[in-house]
């Protein structure tokens, strides 16, 4: 699948401060990637730490938290890792699915998807 950015928005805690970036695409990452002082910035704080996997096979730890994303007129409260200054913001599979919305690579946009139930959940 090709790769693109999108204009994302972050939040602080209560909705009302938001910093706008342009943000890698990329499903293959399960989280969401914000540089820590952005979000530090916005007066997130981290609730833990993980390790995570990179594409090229290191392991690596980052703080983890929850900040505000909105993405073409869409909100959601999302788990976002904190990374170094040098880490360029990348919206990834856990955030793209609360958002409801699915890469079009071929567009190179991302479009909106219904969300899926169990059928006795109706």
């Amino acid at each position: 699948m090709g790769t693109f950015r999108v204009e994302i928005e972050i939040g602080d805690a209560a909705a009302e401060r938001w910093e706008t970036v342009e943000a890698l695409v990329d499903t293959g990452a399960t989280y969401t990637t914000v540089p820590a002082e952005l979000l530090r910035r916005l007066g997130a704080t981290p609730h833990a730490r993980d390790a995570f996997v990179l594409a090229d096979g290191r392991r690596v730890e980052h703080d983890i938290g929850h900040s505000w994303i909105r993405v073409s007129g869409r909100s959601v409260v999302t788990l976002v890792v904190f990374a170094g200054p040098e880490a360029k913001p990348l919206l990834g599979a856990y955030t793209l699915e609360g958002l409801r919305f699915a890469p079009d690579p071929i567009g190179r946009r991302l479009v909106p998807v219904p969300g899926l139930l169990m059928a006795f959940a109706a």
